[in-house]
C-alpha cells in the first residue's frame, strides 16, 4: 500500500525538554514482556504490526535484554524483555505469575543534542524524578529512563549518534 499524506500538520516539536519532559519530540511506544515470541505474535495477528527488526544482547550488568522494533507511520513500537542480572529496570513492572505478561514500559523520546540533554538532566532534576537508568554507547546512542510514577511508566530519552540514526532509519516498516 503506498504512503498517503498525512491527515494533519502538527507542529514541530523542536521546543526541547528543558521546557518540561513531555516537550521533546516524541516517537515511540514500548511494552515489556515476559514472552517476546507471544508479544510479537499478539502484535501480528490481531494488531496488524507483522514486521519487526531484532536486537540485543547483553547488558552491563551481565543480563541479557532482547528488542523488536516497528514503525507504523511515524510511530516506532518496541517489545522488550530482559533476563539476569540488570533486568530489573525492564522486568519489574510486570505482573508475577508464569502466565504471559505484556505491559506498557515507556513512551520515547528523541533528544537532539548534547545542549538538549544537558536540559533533560537538569529538568528532571527540577521537576523531582529520578533516572534510574542511563546508558551510553558511545558512537551509537545515548539514553536513559525517567521515572514519572504518577504516569506508571517510564519516559526513555534517546540521543542517537549518526550510526543510530541510521539504524532508526533501517527499522522494518509496517
Amino acid at each position: 500500500m503506498p504512503d498517503r499524506p498525512p491527515l494533519l500538520h502538527r507542529p514541530g516539536s523542536a521546543f526541547g525538554a528543558g521546557n518540561g519532559l513531555l516537550r521533546a519530540e516524541h516517537f515511540q511506544m514500548a511494552w515489556a514482556t515476559n514472552d517476546l515470541d507471544q508479544a510479537r505474535a499478539l502484535m501480528a495477528e490481531r494488531l496488524g504490526v507483522r514486521d519487526w527488526t531484532p536486537i540485543g544482547g547483553p547488558n552491563p550488568q551481565g543480563g541479557e535484554t532482547q528488542v523488536l522494533l516497528a514503525w507504523v507511520g511515524t510511530m516506532m513500537y518496541e517489545l522488550i524483555t530482559a533476563t539476569g542480572p540488570g533486568s530489573g529496570i525492564i522486568m519489574d513492572r510486570l505482573p508475577a505469575g508464569d502466565g504471559f505478561a505484556m505491559k506498557h514500559h515507556h513512551l520515547g523520546y528523541l533528544i537532539a543534542d548534547e545542549a538538549e540533554w544537558q536540559a533533560l538532566e537538569a529538568e528532571t532534576a527540577r521537576a523531582g524524578f529520578t533516572m534510574p537508568h542511563k546508558s551510553v554507547n558511545a558512537g551509537f546512542i545515548t539514553s536513559c529512563f525517567v521515572d514519572v510514577p504518577e504516569l506508571g511508566h517510564y519516559l526513555e530519552y534517546i540521543m542517537p549518534e549518526p550510526a543510530g540514526i541510521d539504524f532508526f532509519n533501517s527499522v522494518a516498516r509496517n
